[in-house]
């Protein structure tokens, strides 16, 4: 059903099976139109539509005419002749003053690794290491919870720097915000991204209680690791981590803990990573390219993107497998991808930064996300003054996919919603035939996987007119 030729390749033959899969999927995804995507699997031929992320079946025929179509550059007529086109799901209207469902909140900016990347510029954002106070703490879920209708789901976050540097604040606002929340009538859901390091037994406790959604910052196995994320001294810090996490990993049940892992030239052993933290009894394990640093390291280029591709799709291929026989196989970047096409996720932004959700820095600004904490790119107000709704505006009407080139010529526009805002203002989209590779890849494994119990509401397929 899948090709396994990397997964069985000699050590030698690897890098280049590797490089030969990402390249054919950047050639088979490149744009052609705006207005459909053609996929081709041993199922048979398929239409994608961005307009509502829609997949269908396709008769050879139809095939053909959509293929020629978009030599001529008339596919909107034939979608309109087949009965697809019409209004779009999506406008060039902006969202205007949605409601904040989530914050994250900079509860320490400070951090005690030296991470060679770190967008936070050694969790300091830039500025002097603070601690957030309880006020501001406070202040800010009162900013979520007060302004949520009953019935709401929320997310409060704790980001930094590492946040477990101000634990007693971090303990005293989760147990405040959950107080309020159910006197509010609201759902409300904590998380933490942390880098491991400080994590106790009695954190482990703590997060079980409150169900968190832990994601710790691991960027693969030992050496590759310590080699990105070392002690400010140099000392590198796995095996700590490691140490730390196994009360969390042993208690998981209302809690979840998953691993992020930061992907750059120099850890670009994606499975073999996948493998060994799945092993280690993560519920989740995720990968992210960096693409953006404050100096320029460990920003991944064109060659490393390339292999990335490739062993994305490597992991993506055992995913597959497992799923065929029933196995769990936690590859987050695959299980999101399949929840995202089964749903027919289509958005004109890449996030909810800037609208649902807004980061919060130490000393109360208000920032478009975590990542532009003390950033006036993406400063969004104060906890003291309230949301900046003008600028607000202004940033969700300049950030729509539909203002954002070379997006409006893309098929998979819709899909990935233009690119991380912070990744885009900084380096612009030097990602784009990578991200279309994969999510060309994750189409046909939908499809592949439909019988599977992945997709069994696909469309029906579509005859020719």
């Amino acid at each position: 059903m899948i090709d396994s030729a990397i997964a069985e390749s000699a050590p030698s033959n690897r890098l280049e099976d590797i490089r030969t899969h990402a390249r054919r999927y950047m050639t088979t995804s490149a744009p052609r139109s705006p207005d459909a995507h053609l996929i081709e699997t041993a199922l048979g031929r398929h239409l994608f539509i961005p307009d509502g992320s829609r997949l269908f079946d396709a008769e050879p025929a139809l095939f053909g005419r959509f293929d020629a179509a978009m030599t001529q550059g008339r596919v909107g007529d034939l979608l309109d002749e087949v009965g697809l086109g019409g209004t779009p799901y999506i406008d060039d209207a902006p969202l205007v003053a949605p409601p904040v469902h989530a914050l994250s909140l900079a509860i320490a900016q400070k951090c005690n690794l030296g991470c060679s990347y770190c967008y936070a510029q050694q969790g300091e954002f830039g500025g002097a290491a603070r601690n957030m106070a309880a006020a501001t703490a406070d202040r800010a879920v009162d900013l979520l919870v007060d302004g949520a209708a009953p019935g709401s789901r929320l997310n409060l976050a704790f980001l930094g720097g590492e946040p477990l540097v101000n634990r007693l604040i971090l303990q005293a606002t989760t147990r405040r915000a959950a107080a309020r929340a159910e006197a509010r009538g609201v759902t409300l859901n904590f998380s933490i991204t942390t880098n491991g390091t400080l994590l106790t037994e009695a954190d482990a406790d703590f997060f079980e209680e409150f169900g968190f959604a832990v994601t710790v910052s691991l960027d693969g196995p030992r050496d590759a690791h310590d080699a990105q994320r070392p002690y400010k001294s140099g000392k590198g810090s796995f095996d700590r981590i490691m140490a730390n996490l196994t009360p969390l990993l042993t208690r998981q049940r209302r809690m979840q803990v998953s691993a992020r892992v930061t992907v750059t030239p120099g850890n670009l052993m994606l499975r073999q990573t996948l493998d060994q933290f799945i092993g280690a009894g993560f519920h989740s394990v995720g990968f992210s390219p960096m693409l953006s640093a404050p100096t320029g390291q460990g920003e991944m280029q064109a060659d490393s993107l390339e292999i990335m591709l490739g062993e994305m799709i490597d992991c993506g291929h055992e995913f597959e497998r497992r799923a065929v026989v029933g196995e769990r196989y936690p590859f987050a970047n695959m299980v999101n991808a399949m929840r995202e096409i089964q749903k027919g996720t289509h958005r004109p932004y890449p996030c909810g930064a800037g609208a649902g959700y807004l980061g919060v820095a130490a000393d109360g600004e208000l920032a478009a996300c975590h990542r532009f904490v003390g950033d006036v790119e993406g400063a969004m107000g104060s906890l003291e003054l309230g949301i900046d709704e003008r600028r607000r505006t202004t940033w969700l009407a300049e950030r729509h996919v539909h203002r954002q080139q070379p997006c409006t010529e893309c098929w998979a526009r819709y899909m990935c919603g233009g690119g991380c805002h912070h990744e885009v203002i900084r380096r612009g989209r030097p990602a784009c035939d990578y991200i279309r590779g994969w999510l060309h890849y994750c189409l046909e494994a939908y499809l592949r996987l439909s019988p599977y119990g992945l997709g069994e509401e696909r469309r029906s397929p579509v005859e020719v007119a």
